[in-house]
């Protein structure tokens, strides 16, 4: 039997209940706060600031990115004002809450931090002077990157398309709960002491990291020159010395060294040594999964947030370069120098910003030589060569020229399971580090929610 589903295509509202022509704001104003404080107008504690700025040429200013889902502002650049079209802007100062009128429905707000004071930003930002006796920053940070304060300023954004603007008075006039500023305190020193055990937890995980480095420079014998500073002035060099045109290869600058193993270059341990497809592919919903260099940035594969192409598109791309497991995918640029292990049976094809390496099983451990390109001994070699501007590119040349020591096999057996429990004991931390965090906005959250 066919089943039938009931459709509502009407919603009724009174009339007198509709304060603008929002969606939001007509059926979407079943916000969650709790009943167990105070609510009180958002325009009880800020106020709207228009300080205007003349912007001058010769003059260095400030300029701030607002990010979406209230993830804070930050230092977008500093810049000369002859450089700046609009002359008239306005000021903004530490402490104040500032908001693009254009994206606050995505959350694009935040309190203004101290490296912005004194910043500038234009009409499509609006900066309000905060009233501090009445509310904690910290309350109001927190508060402010909840979603269901998104849920508020999306009621308060009238237009079409994505050209919402928020409507100030609508905004102000929005209440809040707002206990007291020491139940303010109370809540806020509860969620910073999670976060506080986080942050220790992480610098645990910071000081296991610098141990793995230690622990490989020293039982590798690693010593890189990179100490040996360049002088000013006219320099002579000998021409028939000259392998590559980089300051550090001139200069023999960043030249890695070990006091146990002989050195070999990467190309010498690889079988193939190569990078995806040039070809702009074409996405689809479903189909083969295609990796790139945003798939590789912790030294794992994101499987999670993957493209996808065709079958056939798939077929052409691996005529170039076919990934199996044990392969390890570099990046080429973007999270420049990180690398991963293929660690599962999957078909899949890869896009130029990615270089492929097979390693020789007979000559190197597949695991070993991760972590080795991985370590910071090799990233030195990576970034000493770097070519382009803007976004610099390793390319596969340089890849296949660094320089790693080679021990033998049992001792890369052994160095690798110590470098696994090391990452185990990191990838415990890290899972403790984001309970607690999660804990600690849950509970702000339960605190001023239902």
């Amino acid at each position: 039997m066919k089943q039938t589903v009931d459709y509502k295509y009407l919603n009724f509202t009174q009339l007198s209940a509709i304060d603008s022509w929002s969606t939001y704001a007509i059926l979407g104003k079943r916000l969650m706060y709790t009943n167990k404080y105070p609510f009180v107008e958002i325009g009880k504690f800020l106020k709207r600031n228009k300080t205007q700025v003349k912007i001058q040429n010769g003059v260095i200013y400030k300029r701030p990115t607002i990010k979406m889902n209230a993830k804070g502002i930050t230092l977008r650049d500093e810049v000369d004002g002859i450089n700046i079209g609009t002359k008239n802007q306005f000021r903004i100062k530490e402490g104040q809450f500032l908001l693009s009128k254009i994206d606050a429905r995505n959350g694009a707000f935040g309190v203004v931090p101290k490296e912005l004071d004194n910043g500038i930003i234009t009409g499509n930002f609006w900066t309000f002077d905060v009233d501090y006796s009445k509310i904690n920053p910290v309350y109001l940070t927190l508060l402010t990157g909840t979603k269901e304060f998104q849920k508020l300023s999306q009621s308060a954004s009238v237009g079409t398309t994505n050209r919402n603007y928020l409507q100030e008075k609508l905004f102000l006039d929005f209440k809040i709960p707002l206990p007291s500023l020491a139940e303010q305190e109370a809540i806020v020193k509860a969620y910073q002491t999670k976060i506080q055990h986080a942050q220790n937890l992480e610098q645990q995980a910071q000081n296991l990291e610098q141990e793995i480095e230690k622990y490989l420079d020293d039982i590798l014998g690693i010593k890189i020159n990179n100490k040996k500073k360049i002088t000013k002035g006219l320099q002579k060099v000998d021409y028939k010395l000259i392998d590559k045109w980089t300051l550090d290869d001139i200069f023999n600058k960043n030249i890695i060294q070990s006091e146990k193993y002989r050195l070999v270059k990467i190309s010498e341990l690889c079988s193939l040594i190569t990078d995806g497809t040039h070809q702009t592919p074409k996405y689809f919903n479903e189909g083969v999964v295609f990796l790139s260099a945003k798939n590789v940035t912790q030294q794992t594969i994101d499987w999670d947030n993957i493209k996808y192409v065709s079958k056939e598109a798939h077929n052409e791309y691996c005529k170039r370069v076919k990934p199996e497991v044990n392969d390890i995918l570099l990046a080429k640029n973007g999270t420049t120098g990180v690398a991963a292990l293929v660690d599962r049976e999957m078909e899949f094809s890869i896009y130029v910003s990615l270089a492929l390496l097979k390693p020789i099983k007979d000559k190197v451990l597949p695991e070993f030589l991760l972590n080795l390109i991985n370590s910071n001994f090799v990233k030195t070699q990576f970034n000493s060569r770097l070519i382009g501007i803007g976004v610099p590119n390793l390319h596969l040349g340089e890849i296949r020229n660094t320089l790693v020591p080679l021990p033998t096999m049992n001792i890369q057996i052994e160095i690798t399971k110590q470098i696994s429990i090391y990452k185990s004991n990191i990838n415990n931390i890290k899972s403790k580090v984001e309970t607690l965090k999660h804990q600690a906005e849950q509970e702000f959250e339960q605190a001023i929610f239902n």
